[in-house]
């Protein structure tokens, strides 16, 4: 059964920093490219950034360029999101998901269940 679980949201000041993390089980992956998404209310999902799992080759949304950094640890199965200088825009719950590129929702396969980052002014 494969899994994606998220962890590391929760509230923070503007400006401030969190570290998202997202733990995959249940098959091998390396084919596959590892995403970050977000959903605001009311919104749709959008695509934040995303890191081949087996070159580590990265993507961002322009959104987001510059602030967040996506990683991976092959050896946990695990891949990271740092989020920094956070703006109230980026009020958000973000969820992981693995895929096949090009990284739209559509060709998404897995989905983790999503982590709450609130921004406060």
């Amino acid at each position: 059964q494969v899994q994606l679980v998220e962890s590391g949201g929760g509230l923070v000041q503007a400006g401030g920093s969190l570290r998202l993390s997202c733990a995959a089980s249940g098959r091998t992956f390396s084919s596959l490219a590892m995403a970050w998404f977000r959903q605001a209310p009311g919104k749709e999902r959008e695509f934040v950034a995303a890191i081949n799992w087996s070159s580590g080759n990265t993507d961002y949304a322009d959104s987001v360029k510059g602030r967040f950094t996506i990683s991976r640890d092959n050896a946990k199965n695990a891949v990271y999101l740092q989020l920094n200088s956070l703006k109230p825009e980026d009020t958000a719950v973000y969820v992981c998901g693995a895929g096949l590129r090009p990284l739209v929702a559509s060709n998404i396969l897995y989905w983790g269940q999503g982590t709450q980052v609130t921004v406060s002014s």
